[in-house]
């Protein structure tokens, strides 16, 4: 939806009226140093004060209970018996702790005990399976992990399989120490706080150090993007596990004293009950839960979605097509704000303004403290206003690099910068367009074909919820364009439409050779389409 009045491509900014911002705390508050500094911060001055927001459990009669809450004070007390437990079992300084999980408080509890005892939290999603826990466990080189039982039935099985027993938190268990774990002892083991393993959408998982100071960084500046205060709720179902839920999400929510209406995992319902009724005033999450909400409102024939008090709506970690950003925008009736962030910067490094309708899919403009340039990936060289290349970046959220691997880390780093991977362009005005994977390029006939455009045309079609497009060798030293598409509720695809549809969109070249219509396109555990998992 676009306000009227406007041209195509132009954008306005409005603030939203009638509210009240609550700042996120007294102006001679010195800013925190280490991440658990965000979160005591708050115990000591607003016990009392609500931080997360749980779903009703059974009542003891067996119907529903009222929703259950935690205040500052009682996750206080968690993290104090979580910090306890740590020293007792010799964590400390530099050592790494496996948490495999869904959302829950524990987590919390667990993230910000590791930074008190200045060891590394490294979580990782509980759905992956056996082997993949297995290899993070002993990637990370862990001293210990724990597993979020009480919310999650995988996180339980995994603890099962390690012979982990109960924690001194209840929902908790923990596997024994590993007494033949290295901690780190160099000038990384104070300033990195945790370690974030990359989804693995195209390649071998790596461990992304986050540093205090660069996660804190991005707290800050994601706080002030949304005008985040002590009065907003944050529906939090994106996995904690991940840069976007813990930065963007919670670490934020820290920051400014905001609170967390949390989820252990996405529910399209229970999103839509969220928003009618428990007051969220701020929803983020990937262009995925946004398809899948809209397929369930499909379902159920509904074209709108009903909340009251949300203000912000965001998405990110990945990229946006016009067609969902439209369909989104109509059924919420405010703007869609998009980014471009990633785990190496702990973060955001362009944001959209807040209150700005954009008629594109720009990911907004430079956030404070970093930098981005627009390179030719073999010269490295600066390519001119709104010519493609690779995107670098630098600044206060980089990662000091990948755990225990230098090499990947020299692959990665240039004087300082950061080659992505990612391609894009940068407008003359500062606008920030994505545009795809350097590794997914696929070259046909001698032309660049870049998969997200092509996606974007099928998306546009009527019947595709979402679609995948990978480049495949033809075997004469070119490549095929093949196509994966995921149909909307009670659709079906007529090709030969489709087929018109794309012939008035998209040049030969880039037309698909084949269109192949999956169930459910592969996702990884943030929301990502899993490519790699589509080309053999």
């Amino acid at each position: 939806m676009s306000a009227p009045g406007r041209s195509k491509g132009e954008c306005r900014s409005a603030e939203h009226e009638g509210r009240q911002f609550v700042a996120p705390g007294p102006s001679d508050q010195a800013p925190a140093q280490r991440l658990h500094e965000a979160f005591d911060r708050w115990v000591r001055e607003a016990p009392s004060r609500v931080f997360v927001h749980l779903p009703a459990g059974p009542g003891e009669d067996g119907a529903p209970a009222a929703s259950r809450t935690l205040d500052f004070a009682a996750l206080g007390a968690m993290t104090d018996a979580l910090e306890a437990e740590l020293r007792g079992d010799g964590v400390g300084r530099g050592d790494r702790v496996l948490i495999v999980a869904e959302n829950a408080p524990e987590h919390v509890a667990l993230i910000v005990a590791c930074s008190r005892v200045g060891a590394w939290s490294c979580g990782v999603n509980a759905r992956m399976a056996p082997g993949e826990i297995a290899a993070f466990l002993a990637k990370a080189d862990a001293r210990v992990a724990y597993f979020t039982s009480a919310v999650s039935e995988a996180a339980r099985a995994h603890a099962q399989r390690h012979g982990a027993r109960p924690s001194a938190v209840a929902g908790l268990e923990r596997s024994a120490p590993r007494a033949q774990a290295q901690a780190e002892t160099g000038p990384l083991a104070d300033t990195v706080a945790a370690i974030i393993f990359t989804s693995g959408t195209t390649g071998v998982p790596k461990g992304v150090l986050m540093t205090h100071a660069g996660v804190l960084h991005f707290a800050r500046v994601s706080a002030a993007s949304r005008a985040l205060g002590a009065d907003d709720r944050s529906y939090a179902c994106l996995p904690m596990t991940h840069i976007f839920g813990l930065g963007t999400v919670l670490m934020a929510s820290l920051h400014a004293g905001a609170a967390l209406v949390m989820r252990a995992g996405f529910d399209p319902a229970d999103l839509l009950e969220a928003l009618a009724r428990e007051g969220v005033t701020q929803l983020q999450g990937p262009p995925a839960l946004y398809a899948r909400l809209l397929a369930h409102l499909d379902r159920e024939g509904r074209a709108q979605v009903a909340a009251p008090s949300l203000r912000y709506l965001y998405t990110g970690a990945g990229p946006l097509d016009a067609a969902l950003k439209a369909r989104v925008e109509a059924a919420f009736r405010q703007p869609l704000h998009h980014g471009y962030g990633l785990s190496e910067y702990a973060g955001s490094v362009h944001l959209t303004r807040r209150g700005e309708w954009r008629r594109d899919t720009s990911a907004g403009y430079r956030v404070d403290g970093a930098e981005l340039r627009i390179v030719d990936p073999a010269t490295g060289l600066d390519r001119p206003a709104g010519e493609r290349g690779e995107i670098w970046l630098r600044g206060a959220g980089l990662t000091p690099g990948y755990f225990r691997d230098p090499e990947a880390t020299a692959a990665v780093m240039r004087g300082g910068w950061y080659a992505s991977g990612d391609l894009g362009e940068l407008r003359p005005d500062g606008a920030l367009f994505v545009v795809g994977r350097l590794k997914e390029l696929i070259i046909r006939s001698g032309f660049n074909v870049y998969p997200a455009e092509v996606e974007a045309v099928l998306n546009a079609f009527p019947a595709i919820a979402r679609s995948a497009v990978v480049g495949r060798d033809a075997g004469d030293g070119n490549e095929e364009v093949l196509a994966f598409v995921e149909l909307r509720p009670g659709a079906a695809l007529d090709r030969g439409a489709l087929a018109a549809h794309l012939q008035e969109q998209l040049a030969p070249y880039k037309r698909p050779a084949t269109v192949t219509v999956l169930a459910a396109l592969p996702m990884t555990a943030n929301g990502k389409i899993l490519k790699r998992a589509l080309v053999v």
